[in-house]
């Protein structure tokens, strides 16, 4: 589950529990985007966004944080983080976790038909939201959904899979804004992460 995490919020962490217990996963590698190459760049560093998840995840062994991404020059591109996932375990069965909103664009992504060798998709969808693909992309996400996640541990990677999950109104922006307007974050993301942000005043003015 790849992301800014700028900062990680209960958003974040409900999806990741809740595609984990649909899917049958062992674990969510948690993989904060170093340079991510589709969006501005995030307000707190790699290492503080990762600090931050650290502490969010740390009561929970099934959520991982990974800063494979942040060890890596140049763009995050998740093809090249799955690629190398793939040559530790080539035969385990692997799920890229992504939103509606990235999946309608993923045809943006950088090789983005080989991500289909790599790993399953694991698409998550909060209600009311609909896909809006076309073209090449359309197609690939028809012939390869699958509505089964017992299905994706008979082969590696290549099939799509939409996972509905719990709409949770909480965005890192709206943390950042009420972070820098000096209002509470309580119950909006983990104590300790509030904690990290205020000992070293991320997002104020």
């Amino acid at each position: 589950l790849g992301g800014t995490f700028d900062p990680v919020h209960y958003g974040h962490l409900r999806a990741a529990v809740e595609v984990r217990e649909r899917l049958g996963l062992g674990e969510v590698r948690m993989l904060p985007s170093a340079n991510p190459p589709h969006r501005a760049e995030p307000a707190a560093s790699a290492e503080h966004r990762f600090e931050m998840l650290q502490r969010a995840t740390s009561c929970q062994d099934f959520l991982v944080p990974d800063d494979c991404e942040m060890r890596r020059t140049g763009p995050s591109w998740m093809v090249d983080t799955l690629s190398a996932f793939r040559e530790q375990s080539p035969h385990a069965s692997l799920v890229l976790i992504i939103g509606q909103d990235a999946a309608n664009g993923l045809h943006r992504w950088h090789r983005w038909e080989c991500l289909f060798a790599l790993a399953h998709i694991a698409v998550m969808r909060r209600p009311g939201a609909a896909s809006d693909y076309h073209g090449e992309l359309q197609e690939q996400m028809r012939k390869r959904r699958v509505d089964d996640p017992a299905s994706l541990t008979r082969s590696p990677a290549g099939s799509v899979i939409p996972v509905e999950i719990t709409q949770l109104e909480i965005s890192s922006t709206d943390i950042r804004e009420k972070a820098e307007a000096g209002r509470s974050l309580l119950y909006l993301t983990p104590l300790p992460v509030i904690e990290y942000i205020r000992q070293h005043g991320l997002y104020a003015c």
